[in-house]
């Protein structure tokens, strides 16, 4: 972090410039030091797909993952991220392909309204990540501290259960290998 003077828009108010490294790319960005990470990624860096939700910790609208465990970025200032790998839903694409749980999630109409569904989305990740085939109570357990007002969370869970099915269908082996 470095302290820079602020600018006429900011009133005074200084500004650090962090380094952070964000769905795979390293960014500096000015920001004030007391900005949580939520108003960092949103504000100041443009990725909108955190959602502001009750700001408390409470609800998991706004869960990134920081190190590959879910976050509550309402909750970690952007000056705590610094030298940690962050991802947002923006980086849950891989070459341009959406990742199982977002194609899972359309597939089965898991989203209502979505505003929720990227905290979920990255919440369920890690539990992928980590455990690449839960049980539905492991899943349950893992969604536990993410609230969605419009579904039952049953098309949810069986989002996370398909995506963590393997294809029935095997990529084809490669030409000239075994």
């Amino acid at each position: 972090m470095v302290p820079r003077k602020g600018n006429s828009r900011s009133a005074g108010h200084s500004k650090v410039l962090l380094r952070l490294r964000v769905n795979g790319e390293t960014r500096e960005v000015a920001t004030e030091i007391s900005k949580t990470l939520l108003e960092v990624l949103r504000e100041d860096m443009g990725l909108t797909g955190t959602k502001h939700g009750c700001e408390l910790g409470e609800c998991g609208t706004c869960a990134v993952l920081v190190n590959r465990e879910p976050v509550l970025s309402c909750l970690m200032l952007g000056a705590e991220a610094v030298d940690a790998e962050i991802v947002t839903v923006e980086g849950m694409t891989q070459n341009g392909k959406p990742h199982a749980l977002q194609t899972a999630f359309a597939d089965l109409g898991a989203a209502q309204c979505g505003y929720c569904i990227p905290g979920i989305l990255l919440t369920a990740k890690a539990l992928l990540d980590d455990n690449p085939h839960p049980t539905r109570d492991q899943i349950r357990q893992a969604l536990s501290g993410n609230l969605c007002r419009c579904t039952g969370y049953t098309k949810i869970l069986q989002a996370v259960e398909l995506a963590a099915t393997p294809s029935p269908f095997p990529l084809p082996r490669e030409r000239g290998r075994g």
